[in-house]
């Protein structure tokens, strides 16, 4: 990859049409992407040509297209408008953006014949994080950051302020799809039964801070980290309250759950608790001109106290009766296939650590990790700022 080292030129006046392709991509991912997991907690894996599947793909599609358009274009003409906020790659011009969710389109489509190989090879159901879905994964979350550079060089390059407020409203979205692509990944590890292991700590602290810090240190936005998880956390209610309307039986077995609806997501966690942490030490940061490693210690290690007072107790809520409802949801989130024997059926905590000593060992590991996740985001951040390509 080569980049001119000739000032950039063009500004943005409005909201390009491959941006607002990109983000209906990243919708349908996601959309996608919660009803597939719970296609197969209620139905099971009947089909490659599921909707759910069909609407995770066609982000690829869509993406992929409009930033080959845009590449293609950049190109082959002279006078495109984007050639002076654009890279060189293998002859070819165009934003960063542009290339990196051309890249994820590309490992997307690829992990279809290969996921239904897999499925037809190693059974109808398996794991999270089997090969072909990690191949799957790694494309969306390549069109998502794509996407997310795509909007920040945009926003970058307007000089209009207004134009730059809706640009960091979008950019926030992404970055909060961002955020729960990669948490996501992790759905085994994070459900109810683990939220008093440190183990489920130390996950959320690898997984959430480094991207958290670096969309909140490069958004124009003071509570950005605060946005994007309230955003997250709304998302993933929407699918919560919607989705357990729909009737749906199970057409594999073995069944163990009478299900007759589609099987609702986990309530999201409490991450807002800690972003807002986090967002008030950023400010106290910038207000006394603090230095990144002591807002990254102060910081990390506020977002994983916070989220880790306001989170256990609300296990505790989660695996009382008081949430079995509509809101909660957790009466109807049991996949057919779990078993009446589950620690997870009986509403159990499962101890990830055999002794006291382990679990005090592993949250210390947890309070490190996030430390630096959070430094990494910021020193992340402080790049993506200067973005105009």
């Amino acid at each position: 990859m080569a980049a001119t080292a000739v000032p950039v030129q063009a500004q943005t006046t409005s909201i390009s049409w491959y941006v607002w392709c990109c983000l209906a991509a990243t919708t349908s991912s996601t959309i996608g992407g919660l009803w597939d997991i719970s296609w197969h907690e209620s139905i099971g894996r009947d089909s490659f040509w599921t909707p759910a599947h069909m609407a995770i793909y066609l982000c690829g599609v869509l993406a992929g297209f409009a930033c080959a358009a845009v590449i293609l274009s950049t190109t082959f003409d002279n006078h495109s408008p984007l050639r002076a906020a654009s890279i060189g790659m293998w002859g070819f011009r165009g934003p960063l953006g542009a290339f990196v969710v051309a890249w994820g389109s590309v490992a997307m489509l690829v992990s279809a014949p290969f996921d239904n190989w897999w499925h037809g090879a190693y059974g109808l159901d398996v794991k999270v994080l089997s090969p072909p879905h990690v191949v799957l994964i790694l494309g969306i979350l390549a069109i998502r950051y794509g996407t997310l550079l795509l909007i920040l060089g945009a926003m970058n390059r307007a000089s209009d302020s207004r134009l730059r407020a809706r640009l960091d409203w979008l950019f926030l979205y992404v970055g909060a799809l961002l955020v729960g692509g990669i948490y996501g990944a992790f759905l085994e590890w994070t459900v109810r039964s683990f939220m008093h292991s440190a183990r489920f700590y130390l996950i959320t602290g690898l997984a959430v801070p480094v991207m958290l810090a670096a969309v909140a240190r490069a958004s124009l936005h003071r509570w950005a980290a605060t946005i994007l998880t309230g955003m997250l956390a709304l998302i993933a209610c929407l699918f919560v309250w919607i989705l357990p309307l729909f009737p749906a039986s199970p057409k594999l077995g073995p069944v163990f759950q009478p299900v007759t609806h589609f099987v609702a997501p986990e309530f999201p966690k409490l991450l807002i608790a800690g972003a807002i942490v986090f967002d008030l030490l950023r400010r106290w940061a910038r207000a006394r001109n603090w230095r990144e490693w002591k807002l990254s210690v102060l910081g990390g290690a506020g977002f994983l106290a916070a989220f880790l007072v306001a989170q256990w107790p609300f296990a505790n809520f989660l695996m009382s009766p008081y949430s079995r409802n509509w809101f909660f949801a957790t009466q109807s989130n049991f996949p057919y296939f779990t078993s009446p024997a589950s620690p997870y059926f009986h509403n159990r905590f499962i101890p990830l650590e055999s002794t006291a000593a382990a679990f005090a060992i592993t949250l210390a590991c947890a309070f490190l990790a996030t430390i630096l996740s959070t430094r990494i985001g910021l020193a992340w951040g402080a790049s993506l700022r200067r973005l105009k390509r």
